[in-house]
């Protein structure tokens, strides 16, 4: 209950993103292909990001 509050941090925002857009992106890969590879480069650029974060 304490965490409720608790702001996320820029690692566990980026993450979140991730999972999200490669998801997407799978789900996408059985109907339209091109679809599917514009979600995963989104989601490419988003793990540059996280690679560039200092580790915690």
């Amino acid at each position: 209950m304490f965490g409720l509050f608790k702001k996320k941090s820029k690692r566990e925002t980026l993450n979140k993103q991730y999972k999200k857009l490669m998801e997407e992106s799978y789900q996408l890969s059985h109907t339209d292909r091109k679809a599917s590879d514009l979600k995963r480069a989104e989601a490419e650029e988003i793990l540059k990001q996280l690679d560039q974060l200092p580790k915690e």
